[in-house]
């Protein structure tokens, strides 16, 4: 209940944000290629600034 008005934090968001681009990477891998490839970049992005807030 009191959970209910929590603002997510900055690693909460990338999280999210990385699993989302991963999902969207595994539709497109048999799809195209190529936008999967991009997907999977930025995924690993997101990845590296999520190890920054963490170190």
């Amino acid at each position: 209940m009191f959970g209910l008005f929590k603002r997510k934090t900055e690693t909460e968001k990338l999280q999210d944000r990385y699993k989302k681009l991963m999902a969207e990477w595994h539709d497109l891998s048999s799809i195209d290629r190529s936008a999967s490839d991009a997907k999977y970049a930025e995924a690993q992005k997101v990845l590296d600034q999520l190890d920054e807030l963490t170190h």
